[in-house]
């Protein structure tokens, strides 16, 4: 997903000040990074945590959340007895929107309000327009160096997208009844086409056997924590829009707080799919993420992601290498879809993914991101919203699409919401398109 200067929030709050009230938007990242896999800069989509233990949030949190009636395999709590675990959410079908910045809101007291001016909490508001799922990203080490929530680049009061905040914001999904897609980034910052960096505890790394032990290990312990709380995912992204590959650059004094300006980290260790040991290299790092989330939620799929479907020939040579030459064995794969980025309109995607669902039988498929906007910060409400919706929804084995970020607008589209002052009000033309 990328993130330009352009959005539409008339006041993106942590960068406020609360004394004076003042708006002041959010400098977003300028994304124009050349790839090695024949991919232009212009063309290239950007989407937008350290693993101490999670502590007050979730100590907070946890008195406030309801445990599930179902059960996962139990885990052992302190005191030696066995507790359950909240088992996933099944839906037919997952309507879905990724709100993780909204948790960023709540610094501020954002308040939520629906089409009718009714006062509610975001995931109530959701619920009520037919919405029963929930994406939020995470980051390795987001308050490091050249990370998400770094010193100067706007998010460091708190570490934004860290294991404690996601294992936190997960248990409120869980208690609202939604479903719960994790988008593990692999990165202290954005992970997207134009870059993948590896996270700064791990750049040394001596071989690509000890990068995939750190995959691993990461996964395993995040995945743990979600567990240990009842909020284990549903779905667990490897990676976000890997179509580059993953965990490929290294950051330099040149980076800037978007993680744009980066280097290539040394052959043996990163996961370029543009090469020979790099495609090998990613394969095995996807592998080590799916087999931690495995070994602590067997029940929770595992998704791979990426954009390019305005490319068949690059979707269709991703998905060779990974799935038929690698053998990767994730069960779910999601794209970004994005008209306003070039991928044209809803019905242009169709045939592709029925391509891809004949050609894989085995998979299920997401759309991982949508806007819908025509083009930056605009939307015709023309119905194109709700067509993707029910255009991925009469597909075989497409089991869901995720809005991005329905609170911002930028190059991507426009948002379902208006800021008035500090608060959040639904659009009324936004939601009714998704109403019966």
């Amino acid at each position: 997903m990328r993130i330009l200067p352009l959005v539409s929030c008339v006041c993106l709050l942590w960068a406020c000040s609360e004394d004076s009230g003042s708006s002041v938007s959010l400098n977003m990242p300028d994304s124009s990074v050349s790839e090695s896999f024949e991919m232009s800069s212009s063309e290239v989509g950007v989407s937008s945590s350290a693993t101490a233990e999670s502590s007050s949030l979730v100590d907070k949190l946890s008195s406030d959340v309801a445990e599930s009636s179902s059960s996962d395999a139990p885990v052992e709590s302190s005191s030696g007895e066995a507790k359950p675990v909240s088992s996933s959410v099944v839906f037919d079908f997952y309507r879905g929107a990724d709100i993780s910045t909204v948790q960023e809101y709540e610094r501020f007291r954002t308040r939520f309000f629906d089409v009718d001016g009714s006062e509610t909490d975001v995931f109530t508001l959701l619920k009520r327009h037919g919405f029963n799922a929930v994406r939020l990203r995470t980051f390795v080490s987001p308050s490091a160096q050249y990370g998400y929530a770094a010193a100067g680049c706007g998010h460091a009061d708190e570490s934004y997208g860290d294991k404690e905040h996601v294992v936190a914001y997960a248990q409120k999904v869980r208690a609202a009844g939604m479903a719960f897609l994790l988008d593990i980034h692999y990165s202290d910052n954005w992970a997207d086409p134009g870059k993948q960096i590896i996270p700064s505890r791990w750049r040394g790394a001596k071989d690509s056997e000890e990068m995939a032990d750190s995959v691993y290990q990461y996964t395993y312990d995040l995945i743990s924590a979600l567990k240990k709380v009842n909020a284990s995912p549903d779905m667990v992204q490897i990676g976000n829009e890997t179509t580059p590959g993953i965990l490929i650059h290294v950051p330099n004094s040149d980076t800037d707080c978007w993680g744009n300006g980066v280097d290539k980290a040394s052959t043996s260790i990163n996961g370029d799919m543009g090469t020979s040991s790099g495609k090998a290299n990613a394969a095995k790092y996807f592998k080590a993420g799916i087999r931690a989330v495995k070994a602590v939620s067997p029940q929770t799929k595992t998704v791979l992601h990426i954009e390019s479907i305005r490319k068949p020939q690059t979707v269709n040579w991703w998905m060779e290498e990974i799935f038929k030459n690698q053998k990767v064995p994730a069960e779910v794969m999601g794209f970004s879809a994005y008209t306003a980025y070039g991928d044209g309109p809803p019905e242009d995607w169709k045939s592709l993914f029925e391509e891809l669902s004949s050609k894989y039988p085995d998979l299920e498929f997401i759309v991982a991101e949508y806007n819908g906007g025509d083009k930056g910060n605009h939307y015709e409400y023309d119905g194109s919203r709700k067509h993707i919706d029910q255009m991925v929804r009469g597909l075989d084995r497409w089991i869901g699409a995720f809005l991005w970020e329905p609170t911002q607008g930028g190059d991507w589209g426009a948002p379902l919401f208006e800021w008035r002052g500090n608060d959040l009000y639904a659009e009324k033309r936004s939601f009714d398109e998704y109403d019966p």
